[in-house]
């Protein structure tokens, strides 16, 4: 502690505005399963710090992995210089220290010790595989991942700011590839929680393989679409993806520095249909995106991002509220030390609504059912374009054919206005966002969802 009060008050003695230390430590295992082998174990560790030093409305970011007393103040020096300053011993310090630490990791200490060790973690992953081949037929390849990320986080600021906390992510996937003559599929699934060591074990690998093989045998023999301008019906869970990359991302404050978001001069104004409600949040127990703090130390909030239609407010971080005057909402987060925090989404998704989803495909005279989201694009304003692994026509207010090949090709502004019904069953799912700050964990989710019109492109 007094070291890091040390380097706060070199850095105000400087002339800073404010100074702001982020320390950590990690311990990543990855284990790849192809078919019945285990092909790749890759065990990580590091540590480090980050430095960042504001002045007015600039800043400058130095990260290191050396730790010393000499190590961290070259770093804060070179952040100082980036602003035009220099450190200082003669110069007074208006630092007044550290507050008392808020410790969210006292609790969480022996979390990394109860997760289930590399031979427990192999022979899951197999099992998860070996199921595959059990439940799916013409596979010619099955694939099994997991991942544990645990990291360990210390914030200390020149405002006062101590915390410390620990994190800790698990993820597994599963995906195959399915070939019958002429006929191909390929499908995933990803699952993943946070902090809860035990949930590799309590994971049911036979019931997600038999989702998967159940899904890849039904699109393997799939027509493919035909193009054109429809209505269509999200599913829930990852259907939220959409509405996280076209549209989350533009309500970041990190947008609105760069002047590439349309929603900028919006907020009290209608954006989407009135039956969408977006809410961003990192209080959910267990889900990717929650936390106990963020990398700047503040607590998460549950932030309202839309509500019934209209902009109520943006995702903002320190640098955020500084140069845009959205106040901070807990989101500043990094993928680790080498990264600056920025505004970040942790849990988001567009709220339920009154309706069932039969309710909403049977509003639908001849659509477009998508199942599962594949993966797609962003354009910077919100433009998009989506793969839609697992889809089926509505026709007369009935499931019918299963399709592939179906892309959802739009743009957000155009898109959440035709957002006309959201149904009761919200769920969310685990994914992985990059941006400015780096990779982070978060969850996207939605009831299934009600687009009266949107581009689809096939064949």
């Amino acid at each position: 502690m007094l070291r890091l009060e040390a380097l706060l008050a070199s850095g105000r003695a400087a002339g800073a505005d404010l100074v702001e230390i982020f320390l950590e430590r990690t311990d990543h295992l990855g284990v790849l399963a192809e078919q019945d082998t285990i092909t790749s174990v890759s065990p990580a560790f590091g540590m480090g710090a980050g430095i960042r030093v504001f002045l007015g409305d600039r800043d400058g970011f130095v990260s290191t992995n050396d730790l010393s007393d000499r190590g961290l103040m070259q770093a804060l020096e070179q952040a100082l210089g980036m602003l035009g300053l220099s450190h200082s011993s003669s110069n007074s310090s208006p630092f007044e220290g550290l507050q008392v630490m808020r410790d969210f990791a006292a609790a969480k200490l022996d979390w990394l010790d109860s997760c289930p060790s590399l031979a427990e973690a192999t022979l899951k992953l197999l099992e998860g595989t070996c199921r595959l081949d059990h439940h799916g037929r013409h596979l010619q390849a099955r694939r099994g991942s997991y991942s544990r990320d645990w990291q360990s986080v210390l914030v200390a600021a020149s405002d006062g700011t101590f915390a410390r906390d620990i994190r800790l992510h698990q993820s597994l996937g599963l995906n195959v590839l399915a070939a019958d003559g002429d006929h191909r599929a390929g499908l995933g699934r990803r699952y993943g929680t946070s902090d809860r060591p035990d949930d590799l074990r309590q994971w049911d690998a036979d019931a997600a393989a038999q989702e998967v093989c159940s899904s890849v045998g039904t699109m393997l023999y799939a027509d493919y679409v035909e193009a054109g301008q429809m209505p269509a019906v999200l599913a829930n869970r990852f259907g939220g993806v959409i509405f996280h990359e076209a549209c989350g991302h533009l309500l970041e404050t990190t947008q609105v520095e760069r002047g590439t978001t349309p929603f900028a001069e919006m907020v009290g104004q209608s954006i989407a249909h009135e039956a969408v409600t977006a809410i961003d949040e990192g209080l959910s127990d267990g889900a990717f995106g929650s936390l106990s703090m963020d990398d700047e130390g503040m607590e998460p909030q549950r932030t309202v991002l839309i509500e019934n239609g209209v902009l109520k407010r943006f995702l903002s971080d320190r640098a955020g509220e500084l140069r845009t005057g959205h106040s901070r909402t807990g989101s500043g987060r990094r993928q680790g030390h080498t990264f600056a925090a920025a505004s970040r989404m942790r849990n988001t998704f567009i709220a339920a609504g009154p309706h069932t989803p039969e309710q909403l495909i049977g509003s639908v005279d001849k659509g477009l059912y998508c199942k599962s989201m594949g993966g797609g694009s962003v354009g910077p304003t919100g433009q998009f374009n989506f793969a839609v692994e697992e889809g089926y026509l509505i026709e007369n207010g009935q499931l019918t054919k299963p399709v592939k090949g179906a892309t959802l090709i739009g743009e957000a502004k155009e898109v959440m206005p035709r957002i006309s019904m959201c149904a009761n069953d919200l769920e969310l799912a685990a994914g992985f966002c990059g941006s400015v700050s780096g990779s982070i964990f978060v969850t996207v989710g939605q009831p299934h969802i009600k687009v009266d019109s949107i581009t689809v492109g096939g064949r």
